[in-house]
């Protein structure tokens, strides 16, 4: 019976114990090799890694290497050099390879087939590979001094070639569904020196999955840039692409992003689920008085309801479920995006285009012609955005709209910062939210869980519970299979929520910087966190990880 990897560095005397236990539960929640984990984990060198992973699968182990002469075997070289594969011998059985995994499983049978050989394989570290593969690069070379007419088209059809080959299309749709099935928000592929790394976003929260190695780095973003429609010989610019496409079932709109780094592009795919949104403030999360409130402010013919937090806080769906809401046969609604994430059925949705000069600004001017009676803009980025938006609810619409702040009311200090003038500002504006997102505790593992004394008092626990009659029934994070031992199993909102009315007026009167919510007697975001902890849904830690 084939020994495990770790058995081996443990018998070598190369890792111990507790750095074997380490590497297992971060294989467990993540799914790297072991062998990765570790050498990422600096415990082991890669020639020890080499060494355990012959003994293992019992092939020889070259620490040094004699002269090699490459031996053209009639594969892409393009494919070898990316796949740190030397082959260095050919007779009537075998096709000898040098490589630094044997776990290559598309690739040697890939081979195998297609030369109807069998492959021996001998392992060596990826140092001593690298200045053996000059020697294929030559025969790449002697080839396109052949085609002394050779286009820059031709330079086009290799990156195509690398990026269309089977194990990086495979590595990609496998990346792509496990993230899926994770639940990922975000996909990110980052390039480093000596590789490349693959995170997912989930919950918020940004996760390892993947270590991509040097010599896949240029295949996987060509074939990214592929896919997305993006221009596949322009790595020095950033660029900006979407793929459509159908993942178990399920519909995926994928918005992608690739910018150039030191040591190679950077590329993020935005996953964005069709069938996966239920435009309501109900299934958001929010608490029925806060709905009321909403609802209450939404309801009125003209004005500006603004919403605030940082990126990736929930505000843009959220005002997709206010839309959803007022969405009726008697109303036009109009949409300005950057960009459109996803489609609302009876909406007009325009999104913006900074690469022909429609902005925010035009974009909104130009509805205003189109006789609408709610409008929403993605964001308000400047005081021109700013004043249309005002133009707009002075006469006669209602219009939707978010802010980068971080609490509700310090929306107005960032309008007044804009320069807009506070006369047009309590003219026009009718409410204003702030929220954040937080991750809910899952409701496999979690255990029940008490405040401290000092908690108690600090956070006036009791007096919440008093105020707003919620159940006490806190919970802490313990993890498991079920939200890959994070302890947490997806997001719900919190927020406030404030009428922009004559009371809220009166304050910025007396003072332009004001910013206590608790002085107008509505509940913060905090004090709405802790409303959630004190029900069991979330944590102390994750409310002022998000708040803080």
């Amino acid at each position: 019976m084939k020994k495990k990897l770790g058995e081996i560095l443990l018998e070598k005397g190369y890792i111990t114990e507790e750095d074997l236990n380490a590497a297992l539960s971060i294989q467990e929640n993540y799914g790297a090799k072991i062998g990765t984990i570790l050498l990422n984990m600096g415990v082991i060198t890669e020639e020890q890694l080499i060494e355990a992973l012959s003994i293992q699968f019992d092939l020889p182990f070259l620490k040094k290497l004699d002269n090699l002469d490459f031996q053209d075997i009639g594969i892409s070289p393009n494919l070898l050099i990316e796949n740190l594969i030397f082959p260095f011998k050919e007779d009537k059985e075998y096709i000898y390879l040098l490589t630094n995994d044997p776990l290559k499983t598309e690739i040697f049978p890939f081979i195998q087939n297609t030369k109807h050989k069998q492959v021996k394989i001998y392992l060596t570290i990826e140092d001593n590979i690298k200045p053996l593969l000059s020697l294929i690069e030559g025969t790449v070379l002697t080839e396109t001094e052949k085609n002394e007419g050779r286009v820059y088209e031709d330079e086009i059809e290799k990156l195509k070639e690398l990026a269309s080959e089977t194990p990086v299309i495979k590595l990609i749709n496998s990346l792509l569904s496990k993230a899926i099935e994770k639940n990922a928000s975000d996909i990110h592929f980052e390039s480093f020196k000596n590789f490349m790394k693959v995170r997912f976003r989930i919950d918020g929260v940004l996760i390892p999955t993947e270590t991509i190695p040097n010599s896949l780095k240029l295949p996987v973003i060509t074939r990214l840039k592929l896919i997305s429609g993006m221009n596949i010989a322009e790595s020095r610019l950033p660029q900006d692409g979407r793929i459509s496409l159908k993942i178990a079932g399920k519909d995926i709109d994928i918005r992608a992003s690739s910018v150039p780094t030191q040591f190679g592009e950077s590329f993020v795919l935005r996953l964005l689920k069709k069938d996966s949104v239920n435009y309501s403030l109900e299934s958001l999360g929010f608490y029925q008085d806060h709905i009321d409130l909403i609802k209450s402010i939404v309801s009125k013919s003209n004005g500006i309801f603004l919403t605030t937090g940082p990126t990736g806080s929930g505000k843009t769906t959220t005002l997709y479920s206010i839309l959803n809401w007022l969405n009726n046969e008697r109303v036009k609604i109009i949409t300005v995006e950057d960009p459109v994430e996803y489609e609302l059925k009876g909406i007009n949705q325009i999104q913006v285009n900074p690469d022909i000069d429609y902005t925010f600004a035009k974009a909104l001017r130009s509805i205003l012609r189109q006789d609408p009676d709610i409008i929403m803009v993605g964001e308000i980025r400047d005081v021109e955005t700013a004043e249309i938006a005002i133009q707009a609810a002075l006469t006669g619409h209602l219009v939707l709209s978010t802010l980068h702040t971080n609490n509700a009311l310090a929306s107005i200090s960032r309008l007044l910062d804009m320069g807009v003038e506070f006369f047009l500002i309590k003219a026009s504006i009718v409410g204003l939210m702030a929220q954040r997102l937080v991750r809910t505790l899952c409701p496999y593992c979690s255990e029940e869980t008490d405040f401290t004394p000092e908690q108690e008092h600090l956070y006036k626990i009791n007096q919440l519970i008093e105020k707003y009659n919620v159940k006490y029934s806190p919970k802490k994070a313990v993890g498991c299979e079920h939200c890959n031992y994070t302890g947490y199993k997806g997001r719900t909102v919190i927020a406030e929520v404030v009428p922009f009315d004559i009371t809220v007026i009166k304050e910025f009167e007396k003072d332009k910087s004001f910013n206590d919510i608790s002085k107008l007697g509505y509940r913060s975001i905090f004090e709405d966190g802790l409303l959630k902890i004190i029900e069991g849904k979330t944590t102390i830690d994750e409310v002022l990880r998000v708040v803080a």
